[in-house]
């Protein structure tokens, strides 16, 4: 079948096109800038539309042909503007995909009270959208667990980090949580048959904290969790921004999907796809662990650009680079894979409690700060985190280059290029900022004395590990 994804970039869609691939389908991928697949296991095999869901000119292309399907976009950060925005691509998407027979929509599932957070009403619009414009199902989830799922980096870190807690009384409302595996084999199956309206979907029913000390349990801890009676949402969700690397734009709307019971009525998922059992919960916690274990996580909650806007590199006028160009005597191979394995648990090379320090800072203003991490410790893609920088570039031996996540006045990069060089390299490492309006120009000349020592330091760090043959320090 000719298969059309959206969202392939995203958590469940990178999961999604290695599994359409394998079942024999024959898939296409939109994406805004191709770039954003490169270096993914499945790149070579998909068709690649550029297009853009926001610019209805840009879709037909990506729709010709197509026998199915899938719509995996929604914009779960906390901005002002989210449901306005989903409700334009949902209905670009759904006027593009008219013909198709078979349209498959992943929501969330939708407690019975008034109430009802704006992003899950939000998810509910797209879906009735998609249902009533295109020939749709569409799949209801609760909190989806799998490795680099943010319910369950949500769930880990809380459980992980803190032995004893008072939490407010909504942790004893029920949830039902899924399996990224569950949700992957209906998302597959739901190609197959007919549409069939909304389909909910999920395990076993837990309370949140039911799921906390199941995952302590899994691990072997010991977890006192006291509820009490308030509510509070909003300091949850601040709370959960200070504890997980989960930024609290993200945290809001997590926190707030779960502060009334959220239950599936899985009989219709039972009578459409019999084929699936759901596993059970703690087994679900299992082999997340074990992804993670084995580094083998292939997407990541912080992966998703969603609705943010992805700047390119350009020569502005006014835009301010540091430059710093070191001889290597070592190939382009060995000098990319020492600055590429930079961050995460292996830290920045040179003074990494400064690196600390700024993530500590951007943390308390809002931003990512360093806890995102990285996703492999060896490996990088175009598109994904890395600690407070998304990769915008990466082209294996010759160019990395991060744009800066954290909050700054104005747009920052970090680019290093290898050119080959007398029998070694020459590495060509450059911060690049833009300002914005006077504090823009303040905050840059007020970081130079710093930056001087901690970027001088790195790219001499860098040639010295790259010449040693080690690469990279080890995670630590």
């Amino acid at each position: 079948m000719n298969v059309l994804v959206t969202g392939a970039t995203g958590y469940i869609g990178g999961r999604l096109v290695p599994r359409l691939l394998e079942d024999g389908h024959r898939v296409r991928v939109l994406v805004r800038d191709r770039r954003r697949i490169e270096g993914r296991a499945w790149a070579g095999a998909v068709e690649v539309a550029e297009g853009d869901l926001a610019d209805p000119g840009t879709l037909p292309r990506a729709f010709h042909g197509v026998e199915g399907a899938y719509y995996l976009v929604h914009s779960m950060y906390d901005t002002r503007d989210f449901a306005r925005r989903d409700r334009a691509l949902a209905i670009n998407f759904a006027e593009a995909a008219a013909g198709v027979p078979r349209v498959v929509y992943l929501g969330g599932l939708l407690p019975h009270a008034a109430d009802v957070s704006e992003h899950l009403r939000s998810r509910a619009e797209v879906g009735q959208i998609l249902r009533e414009r295109a020939n749709a199902t569409e799949l209801r989830a609760g909190p989806i667990i799998g490795s680099g799922s943010a319910s369950f980096e949500m769930v880990r870190y809380l459980t992980e980090r803190i032995p004893a807690m008072i939490a407010p009384r909504w942790i004893l409302n029920d949830v039902q949580p899924v399996a990224v595996r569950d949700v992957l084999s209906y998302l597959l199956l739901a190609l197959e048959r007919a549409p069939g309206g909304v389909v909910e979907i999920g395990a076993d029913r837990l309370t949140f904290r039911d799921m906390m000390q199941g995952y302590a349990g899994v691990r072997g801890l010991r977890r006192a969790i006291v509820p009490v009676p308030v509510l509070a949402p909003r300091l949850a969700s601040l709370w959960v921004g200070f504890v997980t690397p989960i930024p609290n734009r993200l945290a809001t709307p997590l926190v707030m999907g779960v502060v009334h019971p959220v239950v599936a009525d899985t009989e219709r998922a039972r009578a459409l796809f019999p084929e699936v059992e759901p596993i059970p919960y703690a087994q679900a916690v299992e082999l997340a662990l074990e992804r993670v274990a084995e580094q083998e996580v292939p997407t990541r909650w912080s992966g998703a650009l969603g609705s943010q806007p992805s700047y390119q590199l350009q020569d502005w006028e006014g835009t301010l680079r540091e430059v710093r160009s070191v001889h290597v005597d070592a190939p382009p191979e060995a000098v990319f894979r020492t600055f590429s394995g930079l961050g995460g648990e292996r830290g920045w090379l040179v003074w990494n409690w400064a690196w600390r320090l700024r993530g500590v800072m951007d943390r308390a203003v809002g931003g990512p700060g360093l806890r995102r991490g990285r996703r492999d410790p060896d490996r990088l893609l175009p598109g994904e985190a890395l600690d407070f920088w998304r990769v915008e570039e990466s082209d294996p031996p010759r160019l990395l280059r991060l744009r800066a996540e954290m909050r700054v006045p104005g747009k920052a990069w970090l680019e290093w290029v290898t050119y080959p060089e007398d029998g070694g390299t020459r590495l060509v490492q450059t911060a690049i900022f833009a300002p914005k309006g006077l504090s823009g120009f303040l905050y840059w000349y007020a970081s130079f004395p710093a930056h001087k020592v901690i970027f001088s330091g790195m790219v001499a760090e860098v040639a010295r590990r790259a010449e040693a043959g080690g690469g990279p320090s080890p995670p630590r």
